[in-house]
């Protein structure tokens, strides 16, 4: 076993690989850019090294610098997580030239797997069932649109060095197969240098499944299937292990097909090979056919880890360093059902745009595995994946599980980005993806359902006023403002203003308005009762209050001081917005105002705000001068129309 390796990565998947190395009395390497230089898998590490700017091309794609990194602190092997260099044969080479191991396969086999077209063609003479379709090397359009033409309508273009969904056009009519055509070389030839393109027939209703296979180089086994059908843009969102729907049956043959593609190329270490399933006659050992494989550690392993109780990374480790594979065939079997869901900082209502910003807080509930690169306190980068967790739950059967994942996500608590939280809660309760009636378009198809906002209940929008106007904490005081009940008020910012009036009536008890809406607030037993359910957990942040309820409701605290006049009832009249000391006024009877112009200052908890015209018009009346004392609310200044 190796005494020290270099993790040729970051994030999450430095993390996980960290944990266990360590685990294993590994000692583990980071390598970090200017970004990451407080990031979680550089504190993480027994040693870290500084490889470059905050771009992948100026850091994690430096294959030479990472292998110096490695010689000079007397690591063994490298192992590249995924993404970045993982897939790279240059890479795989030029570690083993300077003397290293590289956890995974070998060079020759990355390169036959990683041009889609050729890595069909041998998949076929493995005797692996491949998707009927053009995988040749005439790339002249008049024979791509024969061959569509052959395969039969309709057809998937797409690019043979391609990934993530990029270089790929779904044609439906022979009509529109040359504009297609057009598009996906384009975007190929963008994304990937390489603008060659294969065809294939598209399968109607189709479930991504794929098998995890495991070898030395020699001889493979597989452990069992995951299925990742849950996909928006042919990105995976939610995946699970076993595949629901799954027969013995079939699960053999994909087995099987699994093992010959790994060991018709001689692979070592982990790996993955992707299927097409056609599930519109539900699953049959007939229907699948090989549609990738990768030649890395998969994102979404932990489902696979979960019902074999096998730590794939410790598989790496233990093959890479010379030993046999840990386990026979006939020694795997599944045990329950896992999920894993992938949360994101990304803003689900304009279109799934990544996000950044800094976690203020962040906590995930002890009934799931949550595999983070990141901690509260850091920020989410533009230069990386917007990946915040994996959050990974096991049960004993799927409904279970499913479940489980349900109530992982409701308490899982993110503030300070927005996220795909309620999205991934959404899926949880998606009747379809419940009754394991699943395929790849599922998303697309009710992603208006899916993404859709509820009203806030007025419940929430109190727990977030109680922590605005520190009533949380409430003191035998609270309550009184010399003779009579204590009345205060706040708006808050969600996606409209909300206006809060609250009656503290003493320590233990607030009576609350919300949009009409009486809110009772009661402390029992030493914790917040809101109309009759516990207080949720709260954080604030500045002036940005998150209820950690229905996956997350976020508010801004609206500072009577910020608040333009316009927000103020009577755009005729501007009024102060909180009790204050009028520093200056500006305004004149019979002076001609427009919508904007500064009227007065008023000065308020040691700052200074300018109150200013809601409309255009003329000043009829100054009701303050300077140097008054007002209380909130007062008239100070009436327009009337020009």
């Amino acid at each position: 076993m190796f005494n020290k390796i270099l993790i040729a990565n970051r994030g999450e998947i430095a993390c996980r690989v960290i944990e266990t190395a360590q685990k294993m009395g590994v000692s583990c390497i980071s390598v970090y850019s200017d970004a990451d230089a407080s990031a979680k898998h550089v504190q993480m590490a027994d040693e870290a090294v500084h490889i470059g700017g905050p771009a992948p091309a100026e850091s994690y794609l430096k294959g030479d610098v990472i292998i110096q990194a490695a010689l000079d602190t007397g690591a063994q092997a490298i192992h590249p997580g995924y993404g970045f260099l993982s897939e790279n044969p240059d890479f795989v080479d030029a570690v083993e030239a300077a003397g290293l191991t590289f956890i995974g396969p070998s060079a020759e086999a990355i390169r036959k797997m990683g041009l889609k077209d050729a890595a069909k063609v041998l998949m076929e003479e493995a005797g692996v069932p491949v998707v009927p379709g053009y995988h040749g090397d005439n790339q002249d359009p008049e024979h791509l649109a024969g061959a569509a033409d052959t395969i039969g309508y309709p057809v998937l273009i797409k690019a043979v060095a391609g990934g993530g969904g990029k270089g790929m056009r779904l044609v439906e009519r022979p009509e529109d197969f040359a504009a297609a055509l057009d598009s996906a070389r384009g975007e190929a030839r963008t994304a990937f240098g390489n603008d060659a393109v294969l065809v294939e027939k598209f399968v109607a209703k189709p479930r991504h499944i794929e098998v995890q296979v495991f070898g030395d180089g020699t001889h493979a086994l597989h452990l069992f299937e995951r299925d990742c059908s849950l996909q928006r843009r042919h990105q995976k969102v939610i995946e699970e292990a076993p595949a629901p729907g799954m027969t013995t049956e079939m699960r053999e043959a994909m087995g099987q097909a699994g093992v010959r593609a790994a060991e018709a190329i001689g692979y070592k270490g982990a790996g993955t090979v992707e299927f097409i399933v056609d599930a519109s006659d539900g699953l049959r050992p007939d229907r699948f056919w090989f549609m990738e494989m990768n030649t890395r550690l998969q994102v979404e392993h932990p489902v696979t880890e979960a019902i074999t109780g096998v730590d794939l990374v410790e598989w790496q480790l233990r093959v890479a360093s010379g030993e046999a594979l840990p386990k026979r065939q006939e020694d795997l079997s599944i045990n329950g059902h896992a999920f894993e869901a992938r949360l994101y900082a990304e803003d689900v209502p304009k279109g799934f745009l990544p996000a950044t910003g800094t976690l203020t807080h962040l906590q995930f509930p002890t009934n799931c595995r949550a595999d983070s690169g990141v901690r509260a306190g850091d920020t989410i980068s533009p230069w990386y994946d917007p990946m915040i967790a994996k959050v990974i739950v096991h049960g004993p059967t799927r409904a279970v599980a499913l479940e489980q994942l349900h109530r992982a996500l409701q308490q899982t608590e993110v503030a300070g980005t927005t996220t795909n939280l309620a999205f991934l809660g959404a899926l949880t309760r998606h009747m379809g993806f419940a009754a394991g009636d699943l395929d790849t378009g599922l998303i697309g198809r009710d992603l208006e359902k899916l993404t859709r906002a509820e009203p806030i209940p007025a419940t929430t929008c109190v727990a977030a006023a109680m922590t605005a106007l520190d009533l949380v904490d409430a003191s035998e005081e609270t309550g009184f403002s010399l003779w009579a009940p204590l009345h205060r008020a706040v708006q808050l910012a969600a996606d409209e203003v909300i206006d809060l009036d609250v009656q503290v009536e003493g320590p233990d008890r607030q009576v609350w308005q919300v949009n009409g809406q009486t809110v009772i607030a009661e402390r029992v037993s030493g914790g917040w009762v809101i109309d009759g359910s516990a207080l949720p957990n709260v954080a604030a942040a500045g002036s940005r209050i998150t209820v950690f309820e229905y996956y997350g409701q976020v508010f801004d605290l609206i500072d009577p001081l910020d608040r333009d006049a316009s927000a103020v009832g009577d755009t005729n009249v501007i009024e102060a917005p909180m009790p204050g000391l009028v520093k200056a006024v500006f305004a004149s009877v019979g002076q001609a105002v427009k919508e904007g112009d500064r009227l007065a200052i008023l000065e308020a908890m040691k700052m200074e705000h300018s109150l200013l015209a809601a409309r255009d018009g003329v000043v009829a009346e100054v009701l303050a001068e300077d140097g008054a004392q007002v209380e909130a609310g007062a008239a100070l200044v009436r327009l009337e129309e020009a």
